[in-house]
């Protein structure tokens, strides 16, 4: 998945021993992971309208068209999740600006910087999380 590849271009944090949590180095580390993800998905979508704009082609070909609609619809698909992933950033960096960044919205407890830096967007430890996958998919049978 295309987001998933966007959280590993960074140096990964090296807590010093005794350091408090969600410190200011941990909170400016995970500020400048989601802004940069930010920056990158917003260049992603700035490209693609320029891209749909430049190749609007009308093809006589039903099947050349229909294959062009698909194209588009996936993309459209595609940068519709990414603008949600935005808007879930920008929700995330107002947490750090709170205080609230790195902790379980659900129970409190410290969520973690590995977990954090495999998911910077991630609200709940993985305890909650795994719990909240299978009410899911309890719910879903």
């Amino acid at each position: 998945m295309a987001e998933e590849s966007l959280y590993k271009h960074f140096t990964p944090y090296v807590p010093r021993v005794g350091e408090e949590y969600m410190n200011s180095d941990q909170l400016d580390h995970f500020r400048g992971i989601l802004e940069a993800l930010k920056l990158q998905l917003m260049e992603d979508i700035e490209r693609t309208v320029h891209t749909m704009k430049d190749e609007a082609t009308v093809f006589a070909d039903p099947n050349d068209r229909a294959s062009q609609e698909t194209d588009i619809a996936i993309e459209l698909r595609n940068r519709d999740r990414e603008r949600k992933l935005i808007k879930k950033i920008e929700e995330t960096i107002a947490r750090i600006d709170s205080g609230d960044y790195g902790y379980c919205a659900a129970c409190g407890v410290e969520i973690g910087i590995k977990r954090l830096e495999a998911r910077p967007t991630a609200m709940l430890c993985i305890d909650c999380k795994t719990l909240e996958e299978v009410r899911e998919k309890q719910i879903a049978k």
